[in-house]
């Protein structure tokens, strides 16, 4: 299988370096199947990496990334097509406190609607989250730090824990699994989890998930978060209104359930195809209800409008059943996407 070749060039003739030749050979004996062009490019990186002097400390990082990432892959690999959320608070929650139950109770509630668990695998919101829905739905994420950190007794001799050296590797690993993101208060650490989902759905670089800010009855922690982003960050324009549809604050474990499952009512997954953003959906939506998506959302559509479709050919057959809609996107307004993805799921199950 040819590879694709990126700007560097692979010998200053324009002709196949003996290097490309070679790994070309290796690649075709050793590594068949659909991605072995990826493997191939890797491979030439590798090499190009050795040619460019890379420092130890710079090969140890990529050597460990890679190798963190690709055991990651393999543990959750096995539970591909079951729904994970990620749950993420403070280590130093009491195991008495409010929202620990409140963690606990929430997780619980989630598995029961056929949904596993992910962790940071600490203590506090984490044993909370683990303890709600038993090891057996939870996948446990650490992080090794040379302080505070342990992997809490549910989940620390369990296959479905995975420990990272790197905060990056381990960031790809919660979001890239998780089909939705559910957040009590912590430090640092929360907050940092929570605005990373929220920018990489902002620029696109993510798909929107629902993402739930939940704590104890009556409790203050999210309100002032959010009052916080109004008034510094709305109010002076470094965010938009339509960003604020993001997220969803709560002091009800019934009501983030809800949030989180109705977000897959009726809308399955996305993905491109070409200059159109196709969604796919659990059952077709109405023509009334394809008009008003027309009639409200004119203002996201790069150009043309809104259209019900079936699978589309470049999808090779990815989820082929699963009626689509399908238009332009403009690649920007996210918020008004999960506006959208609202409006789709309120639709009724043809009888």
């Amino acid at each position: 299988m040819a590879v694709k070749r990126n700007s560097e060039s692979s010998s200053s003739g324009g002709g196949k370096s003996s290097r490309d030749a070679a790994i070309e050979e290796f690649a075709g004996r050793h590594l068949t199947g659909p991605n072995q062009d990826l493997y191939q490019e890797m491979m030439l990186t590798l090499t190009r990496m050795a040619n460019d002097e890379a420092s130890r400390g710079d090969v140890k990082l990529l050597h460990k990334a890679m190798q963190e990432l690709r055991y990651g892959f393999k543990v959750f690999a096995p539970y591909r097509e079951t729904p994970k959320i990620s749950i993420f608070g403070s280590s130093r929650t009491a195991e008495d406190d409010p929202n620990y139950l409140s963690a606990q109770e929430f997780a619980r509630k989630m598995c029961r609607s056929g949904w596993m668990v992910i962790t940071g695998a600490g203590d506090g919101i984490m044993k909370a989250g683990h303890g709600g829905a038993g090891v057996e739905k939870s996948f446990g994420v650490a992080i090794r730090l040379p302080f505070e950190q342990t992997t809490n007794t549910i989940i620390a001799n369990d296959p479905k824990l995975v420990n990272f050296r790197y905060f990056f590797t381990r960031k790809v690993v919660f979001l890239k699994e998780s089909r939705a993101i559910a957040l009590f208060p912590g430090g640092f650490g929360t907050q940092d989890e929570g605005f990373e989902a929220l920018v990489l759905m902002q620029t696109g670089k993510a798909p929107v998930v629902p993402v739930v800010m939940l704590e104890r009855k009556d409790g203050t922690y999210w309100q002032h978060w959010r009052t916080y982003l109004q008034s510094e960050l709305l109010r002076t324009g470094m965010i938009s209104e339509q960003d604020m549809n993001l997220f969803h604050v709560t002091d009800d474990v019934d009501d983030a359930v809800s949030h989180v499952t109705r977000f897959y009512r009726v809308y399955h997954s996305q993905r491109y195809v070409n200059d159109d953003l196709v969604l796919r959906l659990n059952w077709k939506v109405s023509a009334e209800t394809v008009q008003r998506l027309n009639d409200t959302f004119g203002d996201i559509l790069e150009r043309g409008r809104i259209e019900a479709c079936d699978a589309l050919p470049a999808e090779n057959g990815e989820y082929a059943d699963k009626p689509r809609l399908k238009f332009q996107f403009d690649r920007r307004s996210f918020g008004r996407l999960r506006q959208l993805l609202d409006i789709v799921n309120a639709e009724e199950r043809p009888e």
